[in-house]
């Protein structure tokens, strides 16, 4: 391997935006390699990868293992003797054991050696981080000589925030600064992180290059979409969203500092689009990370249980979808054709399986027990276990993991059933409202993302989309004979949720104070089912589990 340029006014760099996987020290290794060859065979000088690389990110309490940072270790040392054969030098992230601590670290190889190592000063401990439990703080540090030009290294919330992490490189005598990532996806998150950029571009005089992994871990989503802004605030490229892919961008000396006369331009999909990718990203790889073969859901001919059949479709090819009808005496005929329909369109396995025996069975177990008690919820919620049960028992047989597939209006309000349509391993909307769930549906029949490997045309029949939903556990029941419509529901929900509105506010906007104090009270209450429902994909900037922590036992009201 050599080094094809050599003008020492030009720098080549790379920016590397892949998907490793937490753990799998040996396979992110072996992707930071692979990475450096392309770069390499493009001309690069240097290659830029992004934060904790080579142990995935985040990594959590797996840096308290001392095995695990002497593994990493040993990676960044045997990559950094490769880049004695004169190509490109690398900056990679990795968590590293330190004299004063553990620290989330950089490191910059060159010449068969580590040339520099950085240590993270600003650790976020908000929303999905917690980066304090389990990292030190590091020291604010200049500049580094990397082939005549001096590169500043800030790692990811140091532009977030105004520690100086930047003002100082800058002062130092930093020519440009390379920003290793690990950003989070959610809604509208590109034009957040370029006016994060902008503002250190502006107030350092100093050319930015963002460099975001891809990728799902657990119920993150990493979008990528890295980025580059000249010093005069023009955007100098621009990654493509949800793809793991390597740009190579000639940077050249002026008279005014370093800049990118031209680079990659990828279109950055929005609204429905965005969600909808990053909802089958987290969920092939929740399902592809962690070795499961196939996958299982319950079809009922209902929006939610659709849109979760085509993501998976979409996310691992029909062959590895199994969807199931699990009828009972008040499924309707037309649940029955919509959900065949769903089937036939995607181009799964469709299997109908029967809980009339099984729930008429534990109605049979629980008759002189329950005799003289009035017949209700306690019942119906047995239809939905009969089929959690006999989902999880297809799991077990043939190994495929259950999908849950509860929406974020459903979760919020306790309008779900545990141990029942609660089960499963993972559910690709967890994090989308009732509404949203619809937008989706819509923006799917008429569109097919990239990656994608399921079909074109209408994948969830028209009839699902424009009829009322209901959980069909008796006779004519809608889910609006127990909630609010849905757009309203969903509206008050992200003013609690997402906005932390007072009720009064809330009431500002046009809404019913008892609806708004009973919807309230079913989000505090329903706080013990969220904490054990399946991990799903953060689509809103406040999630339930990593961002939103309430607790279980909880009496305040807003009255």
């Amino acid at each position: 391997m050599s080094q094809i340029h050599t003008d020492p006014n030009v720098l080549r760099i790379a920016v590397g935006q892949f998907n490793p996987t937490v753990g799998d020290v040996a396979g992110n290794l072996s992707l930071a390699r692979e990475a450096r060859a392309d770069a390499a065979s493009q001309g690069a000088d240097l290659l830029l990868l992004s934060e904790l690389f080579i142990s995935g990110y985040p990594p959590e309490d797996l840096v308290l293992k001392p095995a695990f940072l002497q593994s990493c270790l040993k990676a960044v040392e045997e990559l950094a003797a490769e880049t004695s054969d004169g190509g490109p030098g690398i900056i990679i992230g990795f968590p590293r054991q330190g004299e004063t601590g553990r620290h989330n670290s950089v490191a910059l190889l060159d010449g068969g050696r580590i040339v520099a190592l950085r240590d993270k000063v600003d650790l976020p401990n908000y929303g999905e981080f917690d980066e304090k439990r389990v990292f030190s703080e590091g020291s604010i540090s200049g500049p580094y000589n990397f082939r005549g030009v001096r590169i500043g290294i800030p790692i990811c919330e140091e532009i977030w925030n105004d520690l100086g992490v930047c003002e100082t490189l800058a002062e130092s005598g930093a020519e440009i600064l390379l920003v290793p990532n690990g950003s989070p996806y959610y809604r509208g998150k590109v034009d957040v992180r370029h006016q994060v950029a902008l503002r250190q571009v502006i107030e350092s005089g100093l050319p930015l290059v963002f460099a975001n992994q891809v990728g799902g871990q657990d119920e993150l989503v990493f979008d990528g979409a890295s980025f580059a802004f000249n010093a005069d605030k023009t955007l100098a490229f621009q990654m493509s969203q949800f793809e793991a892919t390597l740009a190579v961008a000639d940077w050249k000396r002026t008279e005014k500092g370093w800049h990118c006369d031209e680079g990659p331009f990828s279109q950055i999909p929005e609204g429905e689009e965005a969600d909808y990718r990053a909802c089958m990203l987290g969920f092939r790889d929740y399902v592809n990370k962690n070795g499961f073969k196939s996958v299982v859901l319950g079809l009922s001919g209902g929006i939610d249980s659709a849109i979760c059949a085509a993501i998976a479709v979409d996310a691992l090819g029909e062959e590895r979808v199994r969807c199931i009808m699990l009828p009972y005496r008040y499924t309707s005929e037309e649940s029955f054709k919509d959900a065949a329909d769903c089937a036939k369109a995607l181009g799964c396995r469709y299997d109908i399986v029967p809980i009339a025996e099984p729930v008429d069975g534990f109605l049979s177990s629980l008759a002189e027990m329950f005799e003289g008690t009035e017949e209700g919820i306690t019942e119906e919620n047995l239809q939905s276990r009969a089929r959690g049960t006999i989902l999880m028992a297809i799991s077990n047989k043939f190994g495929s993991m259950v999908v849950t597939t509860g929406n974020k209006s459903e979760m919020s309000v306790g309008y779900a059933t545990l141990y029942g349509d609660m089960n499963g391993g993972f559910n690709p909307i967890k994090d989308l409202y009732k509404m949203q769930v619809y937008a989706i549906s819509a923006w799917r029949n008429a569109h097919v993302p990239p990656t994608a490997l399921g079909p074109s045309g209408e994948v969830i029949p028209a009839n699902i989309i424009s009829k009322a939903p209901s959980a069909e556990l008796r006779p004519n029941q809608t889910d609006q004979d127990s909630l609010p419509p849905y757009p309203a529901l969903d509206d008050i929900l992200e003013c609690l949720v997402e906005l932390e509105m007072s009720v009064e506010e809330i009431v500002a906007r046009g809404h019913d104070i008892a609806t708004v104090h009973r919807i309230e009270h079913l989000l505090y209450l329903a706080e013990y089912k969220r904490r054990q429902s399946a991990p799903g994909v953060k689509i809103t900037k406040k999630n339930f589990g990593r961002d939103r922590r309430y607790p279980i036992t909880n009496r305040f009201r807003d009255r």
